[in-house]
């Protein structure tokens, strides 16, 4: 096992949910973050809880821009840039042709354009330097199609196709690129907020997970011998049944 200590992240989608709880469990591990999200002030209120003062960017990945400014200010800061995790995401349960088409549009650009522009913007320094993670939040979604989520299933399923493609790139280079697929996770992407009773009752009746516990997940990912990789990880509450 390897470990993360003093190694340089950033993060997006990361002022709730799973990629607050990434952020979270890398603190603990000492490594340096930067952390992207559309709120600076709900940004802040993460960077409050850090045993170390982090990065904040506030934007909107869909925004090519927003990413490059991200690796730009990880390197800027801390001189280099080790772990990359395209995060942010838009959840959409509904029939897809009874709301609003921008409300479609943005989710596609967010879910499937803001991966993609995090992992280019990442990848070139990467590549240099022959080292680095990138990994992914995807979905089981991506892994099989679900009928209440149709158009977020497509996101995901883009999502997965872009990943193992790029992968087979840069095979051979020394940077690890592969996707974290979590079923029903009990967050705001899934409409729970943190202080929702039913969370423990919800888990103790293994309905759902913790973004905690796909941080944990992670941390299994990124602390792999280099000669590993895990290109997938799905995750699922015991219960879910798909």
């Amino acid at each position: 096992m390897t470990t993360v200590q003093g190694m340089r992240a950033v993060i997006t989608g990361a002022s709730s949910g799973i990629g607050k709880a990434f952020a979270r469990s890398l603190d603990a591990a000492g490594v340096h973050l930067v952390l992207v999200g559309r709120s600076e002030e709900r940004l802040a209120t993460v960077a409050s809880a850090l045993s170390k003062e982090p990065v904040l960017i506030s934007g909107d990945v869909s925004d090519a821009t927003t990413a490059r400014r991200a690796i730009q200010a990880c390197l800027d800061t801390y001189g280099g840039l080790d772990i990359v995790l395209p995060n942010a995401g838009l959840y959409l349960p509904d029939k897809g042709w009874e709301v609003p088409d921008e409300r479609v549009h943005h989710m596609i650009t967010t879910n499937v354009a803001g991966v993609m522009h995090t992992v280019h913007a990442a990848l070139p320094h990467l590549l240099d330097q022959g080292a680095g993670d990138i990994f992914v939040t995807s979905s089981v979604s991506g892994h099989q199609a679900i009928s209440w989520e149709p158009v977020y299933t497509a996101t995901k399923h883009a999502v997965q196709a872009f990943v193992h493609a790029t992968r087979q790139q840069i095979v051979g280079s020394g940077v690890r690129l592969g996707a974290i697929a979590p079923g029903i996770v009990l967050n705001e992407l899934w409409g729970v907020s943190e202080s929702d009773s039913s969370i423990d009752d919800r888990v103790a009746a293994h309905a759902g997970i913790r973004s905690e516990d796909v941080a944990a997940g992670l941390m299994f990912m990124l602390t792999q011998p280099r000669h590993v990789t895990i290109r997938d990880l799905v995750m699922l509450p015991t219960a879910q049944p798909i």
